[in-house]
């Protein structure tokens, strides 16, 4: 970094040396970073989200390269296909125990653990921070921003139930810190009372 540069390139380029250096040791695995990075959807996405086209969105790549990706990873048996109940088109893709084992081996625990020993309060502001980062950059690219329920507008709780106006569905405690598609960063203070819904459409998925 030069004497000349801005204080948001500053930023921008440790953000991409962080994203570098994290993966750094992925040459000591057998899976390369975009195969690692599906892993890591997978397994924090819910259930609305586990499909090609979400993770092709979340990877910002295309789908014929998602497709690519995913069906290395289950003939590695790390993913399992399900096809839905009610739809043989639509489908959901899960980690099976070889795939929830090998993430043991993930190269980002070495900046989960780097993470975990700044101060509560500098955890706090990345964890604020971050969230809003990436939906300000979706909107820049005009592509999907991903997050939680706790940052989106479609969520609301009363007493021990959670529901989400996009799907308009209760919502299990599983789902509440998983990674979702339909994510809407918040504009404001939710509201406690439950929110009338209509379900958004959802493309048929297909691998």
């Amino acid at each position: 970094m030069t004497d000349n540069t801005t204080d948001k390139e500053d930023i921008a380029e440790l953000l991409v040396y962080l994203g570098r250096a994290a993966r750094g040791v992925d040459a000591g695995s057998d899976l390369t970073a975009a195969q690692w990075t599906a892993m890591r959807f997978f397994a924090r996405a819910n259930h609305f989200s586990r499909t090609p086209s979400a993770f092709s969105s979340f990877h910002a790549t295309t789908r014929g390269t998602a497709s690519q990706i995913i069906k290395f990873l289950m003939l590695k048996g790390y993913l399992v296909r399900h096809g839905a109940v009610d739809d043989r088109r639509s489908v959901r893709l899960d980690l099976t125990s070889s795939g929830k084992s090998i993430m043991r081996n993930d190269p980002l625990c070495n900046l989960t653990e780097a993470i975990g020993k700044l101060e509560g309060k500098q955890r706090k502001a990345l964890q604020q921070a971050l969230p809003a980062l990436a939906g300000e950059l979706a909107k820049i690219r005009d592509t999907v921003a991903f997050g939680t329920c706790g940052n989106c507008r479609h969520f609301s709780c009363c007493g021990a139930v959670s529901y989400c106006a996009c799907v308009g569905a209760e919502l299990a405690p599983a789902d509440l810190g998983c990674l979702c598609i339909n994510f809407a960063a918040s504009e404001g203070p939710k509201s406690g009372a439950r929110k009338a819904a209509m379900p958004s459409p959802r493309s048929k998925e297909t691998l």
